[in-house]
């Protein structure tokens, strides 16, 4: 079974909901050629023990990008491929971190999957279901990952929410085939 997807895909969630594992079967069936472009930076165990089981999962098939904070070359380096971006929250969190102009980051992203030669699937967290933040940075934080959600969702042609696993359609239609 293949499937087809529109040009972007978003896949929303919390943390640990299953997101990354939905979005990496997802774009599978397709079929087509993978490339995983990983925003994640291994700063302490914790995140390099994570990264080791994304990696983990996925076998030979998958071509990876490390893209930080360039997702603008990452989409060029991908060619033909079908494009899984994780995550869009770890992305945002490396240009905050490195206090890069974010409206330029985003414009470049969004140019360069509107422009891909093939689906491109982002997965991002839902960060607004929470108290508001004690520091300013984190409610700077929590509030350009909200509009950069809304931003992502509304150019999307399918946006899925996934909680304790399970996925919940919120635009368009999940492909013909796919469970």
């Amino acid at each position: 079974m293949t499937i087809t997807l529109p040009q972007f895909t978003l896949v929303i969630g919390g943390a640990a909901s299953g997101k990354s594992l939905f979005a990496e079967r997802l774009v599978a069936a397709t079929g087509r050629p993978l490339a995983y472009v990983a925003t994640a930076e291994a700063h302490d165990e914790e995140m390099r023990l994570k990264i080791a089981a994304h990696q983990a999962r996925r076998n030979a098939d998958w071509h990876t990008i490390e893209a930080p904070r360039d997702l603008g070359a990452a989409m060029e380096a991908a060619e033909d491929r079908v494009v899984l971006i994780d995550c869009f929250t770890l992305w945002l969190t490396n240009l905050i971190l490195a206090e890069e102009d974010l409206v330029n980051a985003e414009t470049r992203a969004l140019r360069e999957i509107a422009a891909a030669s093939g689906p491109v699937v982002g997965v991002t967290n839902e960060v607004g279901a929470g108290i508001v933040p004690e520091n300013a940075l984190a409610r700077r934080f929590r509030g350009a990952q909200g509009r950069l959600n809304q931003t992502l969702a509304a150019r999307a042609g399918l946006v899925v929410t996934v909680m304790a696993g399970l996925p919940l359609v919120l635009k368009g239609q999940m492909p013909e085939g796919f469970q």
